[in-house]
């Protein structure tokens, strides 16, 4: 993963962390320690996702740059899928508290949002690629 990619990651996860840090706490203190337990459960599900979900775009807009955006809507389609799956099979859990992992899983969420964008904002990021052949562009206007 080349060090711009990284750099987002890192600006877009810890950020995030820090959101689920304070959710955990936060709903330890309200709900009690599922409630804490529920929030981590939120926060390190939507670093996997998103994180997962950042990777694969980053690494699809470089090899197959034609796909990008059917790619970004099938990767959002699909992390929708998995926390569905998770949502059902975590449905009558007693291990945590259901209404802090919902609350701590939105504003995580948000949280990496906010973050990527900032983070994809602030990057220098070629829009073009440079022309590392390093020969003079040939001219193509009219010479007199």
């Amino acid at each position: 993963m080349p060090s711009n990619d990284v750099r987002i990651l890192l600006q877009a996860a810890v950020p995030t962390a820090a959101v689920g840090a304070i959710a955990a706490v936060v709903s330890g203190v309200v709900v009690g320690g599922k409630g804490a337990i529920g929030a981590v459960v939120a926060t390190v599900l939507t670093i996997l996702f998103m994180g997962i979900g950042l990777y694969v775009l980053q690494r699809t807009a470089k090899s197959l740059p034609h796909l990008f955006q059917m790619m970004g809507l099938m990767l959002y389609a699909a992390q929708i899928l998995l926390l569905f799956v998770f949502l059902s099979v975590f449905r009558d859990t007693t291990l945590f508290h259901p209404k802090a992992f919902a609350i701590t899983l939105i504003a995580t969420t948000l949280a990496w949002i906010g973050a990527q964008t900032r983070a994809h904002m602030k990057a220098k990021i070629l829009y073009v690629e440079p022309d590392s052949s390093g020969g003079k562009p040939e001219k193509s206007g009219h010479s007199s």
